[in-house]
């Protein structure tokens, strides 16, 4: 339609049209369409159209989704200083993009500068803001963060209370969480199916099986449809603790018993795959050929980085920048955009949609990586192998999930040609890689010895407009520590906290350590302090970290002790 329309004499875009084009194209990725367009109404000649708020709004949007929030940002400041003042809509999309990239920092400027313009935050930025919060370890931040939303007269929906639920599971607070969910249920409101899976979950991940069979039978019993993501974490605990006769209780809790009936079906139908050989590949055959060497990931992932990178090199661009233009850094995109032929970029942030029940046709790649997680998670790696082969071959095509899974495996066992083979057919499938691959990636480098490729991988990400999380600072801060390089370490520890993300257990334990083994003592005492002020608890590795530094500092002082008893010596 969109090409019929610009082929069509006589028919010209006015701003809606072109507004309603870029929004689209920014949807699916398409910055090159976007910056386009947007050139193509600056630019005109007639002065019939031009980019309004609705146009930045959009742009802003379509940034923000493909990971590149410092552009987005300082577009924002442009339009602080512009004709075109943000409006809630700006606020709103900037907020959220800050908090999903851990920039917390940058989405309390914006937060602040949205109060202090008059605008009232609504439920939809403080959702936003408790989740980042929580993601970055901030759990008292984010409950003083809600009691302000309270305070502010701002009501709650049941998805705050949701984030809340989950936040303080996730950082270790299950007893709070636990109060808070009893506490909705008996007002009886702001609960749904969604917080209840998200507490048979927890209750799966402790072992606490009959209880989350009990919470399910609840659920089912208060008119809450039980999905497939409640139903996944429910069959990956029963096969964990060897207990498939309990399915049949399970059935007897879900209101939708065809959703239960076409799960089980499915796993009848795959256990009997299972039994038959490959009809189509060679025995012994490679599952996943390699093409060159692990070591080579610096090439495979900067081979995008040419047409993604619209920031570094010099600046080219088909016409010259407008010197009293109210946008310069939206032009000076727009003319790289035209230059770089730039159409989409390997990674990408986006997130994970719940799997709602649609009927057995949702059973593909769904239930190929519910019992892929439940073959590794018994470390059962030829197994799924031979699933993921037989679907493939079945024409199921797999996502980012079902690679990163396979990815994860060997490079825990040490396969790391393989797992090279697996992220070379993830390119050449075009499955974009996220924040959990970069993270395989790493961890595999590091677990190698190559340090030096694992900084360069993280400066591809960065420049390609990824972020990073606490599990890749805490996988950096090892590799780059067990390599003998703790100026980086320290360096990337300042980075995190000024980030916005707060060190865990594990950064602390791994700082602690790599210090210990570097011979830098008082510095590996420092971070035990900053550990125990921060309030962050320790756990049994911590233990055993502290008795080897405990035997270093005697070591030490047995070592001073004799040189000054030599020194002492008269003879």
């Amino acid at each position: 339609m969109f090409t019929k329309l610009r082929e069509k004499k006589g028919f010209s875009f006015d701003t809606w049209g072109y507004n309603v084009c870029i929004h689209a194209f920014g949807c699916w990725g398409d910055l090159a369409s976007c910056f386009a367009l947007f050139k193509e109404m600056k630019d005109d000649g007639k002065g019939l159209v031009s980019p309004d708020l609705c146009t930045y709004n959009s742009l802003i949007t379509a940034l923000c989704r493909l990971g590149k929030v410092d552009d987005a940002l300082v577009v924002w400041e442009e339009l602080n200083a512009s004709v075109h003042q943000p409006d809630r809509f700006t606020y709103t999309n900037l907020i959220h993009a800050c908090c999903g990239t851990f920039r917390m920092g940058d989405a309390t400027r914006v937060f602040n500068h949205m109060q202090s313009h008059g605008f009232r935050p609504d439920t939809l930025v403080y959702n936003s803001l408790l989740d980042g919060h929580f993601k970055a370890t901030k759990v008292v931040e984010a409950c003083q963060l809600f009691e302000k939303m309270v305070q502010e007269g701002v009501r709650p929906s049941c998805w705050t209370y949701n984030i809340l639920i989950h936040g303080l599971l996730r950082n270790g607070r299950a007893e709070a969480a636990y109060t808070m969910f009893c506490d909705l249920k008996k007002k009886g409101q702001f609960v749904d199916g969604i917080t209840y899976s998200i507490v048979v979950l927890q209750l799966c991940k402790e072992g606490q099986l009959e209880e989350a069979l009990q919470l399910v039978e609840e659920m089912e019993s208060r008119g809450f449809t039980v999905d497939l993501v409640t139903i996944t974490s429910l069959l990956i605990s029963i096969h964990r603790h060897g207990r498939w006769d309990w399915t049949d209780r399970l059935m007897k809790y879900i209101r939708e018993g065809d959703l239960v009936v076409s799960v089980l079906k499915w796993k009848a139908g795959m256990e009997a795959s299972m039994k038959n050989p490959p009809g189509k590949k060679k025995d012994y055959s490679p599952m996943f050929p390699s093409k060159g060497d692990f070591s080579d990931i610096v090439s495979f992932m900067t081979r995008a980085q040419d047409t993604t990178n619209i920031n570094d090199g010099e600046e080219t661009s088909c016409d010259g920048i407008d010197e009293w233009s109210s946008s310069p850094h939206m032009d000076k995109l727009a003319n790289q955009m035209c230059s770089t032929g730039y159409s989409s970029q390997l990674f990408t942030p986006s997130r994970g949609q719940r799997v709602q029940e649609k009927g057995p046709d949702s059973f593909d790649v769904d239930m190929v990586n519910t019992f892929l997680s439940i073959f590794l998670a018994k470390g059962k790696l030829s197994l799924a192998c031979k699933l993921f082969e037989i679907f493939s071959d079945a024409g199921v095509s797999p996502v980012s999930y079902s690679y990163n899974s396979i990815m994860s495996s060997f490079v825990k066992k040490g396969y790391f040609t393989e797992a090279w083979a697996v992220l070379t057919e993830m390119g050449e499938k075009i499955c974009p890689a996220d924040i959990a691959t970069y993270n395989m990636i790493i961890q595999g480098l590091g677990k190698m010895g190559r340090a030096d490729l694992a900084s360069a991988v993280l400066d591809t990400l960065l420049k390609q407009g990824g972020y990073l999380d606490i599990v890749m600072y805490n996988t950096l801060i090892n590799a780059l520590g067990k390599a003998g390089r703790i100026k980086e370490v320290n360096k990337l520890f300042e980075q995190m906290r000024s980030s916005g993300i707060n060190p865990d257990v594990v950064t602390y334990n791994t700082l602690i350590e790599v210090h210990s083994k570097a011979g830098l003592l008082k510095d590996a005492y420092k971070f035990l302090k900053m550990m125990l002020d921060a309030g962050c608890t320790p756990n049994h590795v911590t233990d055993t970290t502290l008795d080897y530094l405990g035997r270093e500092i005697d070591k030490l002082r047995f070592q001073r002790a004799s040189i000054l008893s030599e020194k002492d010596d008269p003879s």
